[in-house]
């Protein structure tokens, strides 16, 4: 989507805040013991008190409200009896719609403590989200997302999955411009677009290269075997840079 009027730019916001604060919730809820089917309750509850509409389910009929991937899990994770437990990575997936504007957000949480390596990993998630948001400009090539984040990994020691990309949305969940890179890839012309709407969503790992099939049809395994972050926010392009529509409030 493009946006050309003040009037969808305030409802993207609106939409966007509703993920966001949706996702921070439920992050807040976590505790060892509960299932991943009943943190997704948590987010069915808030988007529908806020009239919006999970995004995976009117779309592709996905068996949850919100995607939760755990550990090994990269996403796409099915709400389900899988139990949390002190130490997990936990990625939660919020993605919705109202009045018919969509916005998609993500992050990855630890459950308690974790290993100072993948206390790094997600500290560094987030920076590499983070650098790719400061590339998003109107009039800037496209790929400079990638480039930039792929520097970013390359300096820390890391490696980005490259079958998961950024995606544009606004007036659908998956629109164009289809299949960002979030990883330097040669032959990308594109050049961002004032009004773009898009999403900027790293994968950021310690050895993983692909999302794999994890055998339900939904859930995305690392491969190889390794851990995995990803960090998502929803973004307008303007001539002075990104407006980040999914900010907790």
């Amino acid at each position: 989507m493009t946006i050309t009027r003040q009037h969808e730019l305030e409802a993207l916001k609106d939409i966007g805040r509703i993920v966001a604060a949706t996702m921070q919730a439920m992050a807040g809820a976590m505790e060892p013991g509960m299932t991943t089917a009943e943190l997704d309750e948590i987010g069915r509850e808030l988007l529908e008190r806020e009239g919006a509409r999970s995004a995976p389910q009117s779309t592709y009929d996905f068996p949850g409200a919100t995607c939760i991937s755990v550990n090994e899990e990269v996403a796409h994770g099915i709400p389900g009896p899988r139990v949390l437990a002190t130490g997990d990575l936990v990625n939660i997936d919020v993605s919705a719609s109202k009045d018919g504007y969509f916005a998609d957000t993500g992050a990855t949480f630890r459950l308690g403590p974790v290993p100072p390596s993948l206390e790094r990993l997600c500290r560094d998630g987030r920076r590499a989200t983070q650098i790719g948001i400061d590339q998003v400009r109107s009039g800037r090539p496209l790929g400079g997302i990638g480039e930039a984040i792929g520097q970013f990994a390359s300096k820390r020691g890391y490696t980005l999955l490259r079958n998961l990309a950024s995606h544009g949305i606004g007036r659908a969940l998956h629109e164009e411009p289809e299949e960002i890179p979030t990883w330097p890839a040669r032959g990308e012309r594109r050049r961002i677009r004032k009004g773009m709407v898009l999403t900027v969503e790293p994968f950021l790992s310690q050895g993983a290269l692909w999302a794999a099939d994890g055998g339900d049809g939904w859930t995305l395994h690392a491969e190889p075997a390794a851990p995995v972050v990803q960090y998502e926010h929803t973004i307008v392009a303007t001539d002075r840079g990104p407006i980040v529509l999914t900010l907790p409030g």
